[in-house]
């Protein structure tokens, strides 16, 4: 499909999924960009978010250093949280600098700017939208929630998403996605970390116009209080149920094997694996790619190299 030795890749998502993806992809190509969602409220994030009205840089900061060139001690400085007592208690360093420099520079990219030169970032990393957004969700009860933290804790399904309020994506995303020739949504979140990327206007538009080949990552896990019992074709029915239409080539499935210290401690949470049954996902019109992609890690997390590995042999098939 793609014979570039660097292919240029948009990846798009928030939370641990991504900059978990990141890792990997970075080994490959240094065209890299990474969309980050930016309606998180909780945390570190969430409490600059609400005392300071920056946008929360808790992903962001997270994908900067995902994407660093090596290790080094600037990328646990970037990473060191507060444990003692007191008001910076929980805060992240990282999310201080990017605030900081927020107010320096003047604006929150030209912040990232900045931070992806100490750390010597391969790729870039751009907020999803620049607006203050707040994410809400029509509830199955018929209740309407806002704020990403309760959405998550609500006891009722989640119906439909939106962003309060409509709000626009910066140039250089649409740009990105235009040119790209690879573009990636997941893993992450379904509801929480991927959609809300998707809903920012213009978004979804260019993808679908765009000559990539575009993938969905399908988590390994199910997500207490987001997608209970889901397979992996839920995930994609969600999606296009959300942007009205299916935009993707191909979805990347897990067929690796969990070990049971790790189930039960997922069964605490009341988590399970994402099946994938491939006959539900090509009815969709999407074509499946099976692999174990499992870590060994102690959690069920997507291993980076396999993952990067499967993309790449992808595009290069």
């Amino acid at each position: 499909m793609i014979i570039k030795n660097e292919p240029g890749i948009v990846v798009i998502g928030g939370g641990t999924g991504l900059s978990v993806l990141l890792k990997g992809l970075k080994k490959y190509s240094s065209e890299l960009t990474a969309v980050v969602t930016v309606s998180d409220d909780g945390g570190s994030s969430g409490r600059l978010r609400a005392e300071l009205g920056v946008l929360p840089p808790g992903d962001i900061r997270n994908c900067l250093v995902a994407l660093a060139e090596t290790e080094t001690l600037m990328d646990r400085v970037f990473q060191h949280r507060f444990y003692q007592e007191g008001s910076l208690q929980g805060h992240n360093l990282g999310n201080l600098l990017l605030v900081a420099l927020t107010e320096i520079t003047g604006d929150f990219v030209s912040a990232i700017r900045e931070v992806s030169r100490v750390l010597a970032v391969r790729g870039r990393v751009l907020p999803a939208t620049l607006e203050q957004v707040t994410l809400g969700a029509a509830m199955a009860d018929g209740s309407t929630v806002y704020g990403e933290t309760a959405i998550r804790q609500y006891s009722s399904r989640i119906e439909k998403l939106f962003l309060v309020p409509e709000c626009q994506p910066i140039p250089e995303t649409l740009q990105a996605i235009t040119e790209a020739d690879a573009i990636i949504i997941g893993p992450g979140s379904l509801f929480t970390s991927i959609i809300p990327n998707l809903l920012v206007q213009g978004v979804v538009d260019a993808i679908a116009t765009s000559n990539a080949v575009t993938f969905y990552i399908s988590n390994i896990m199910t997500e207490l209080g987001e997608t209970d019992g889901f397979d992996a074709a839920d995930h994609l029915k969600v999606i296009v149920d959300h942007i009205g239409q299916q935009i993707i080539d191909f979805a990347i499935v897990n067929t690796g094997a969990i070990d049971e210290p790790r189930l039960s401690r997922y069964r605490e949470e009341r988590a399970v694996p994402v099946s994938a049954y491939r006959e539900e996902i090509e009815q969709l019109g999407i074509r499946v790619i099976e692999a174990n992609l499992v870590s060994d890690d102690r959690v069920a997390w997507h291993d980076s190299d396999k993952l990067a590995a499967v993309i790449m042999e992808t595009l290069r098939g």
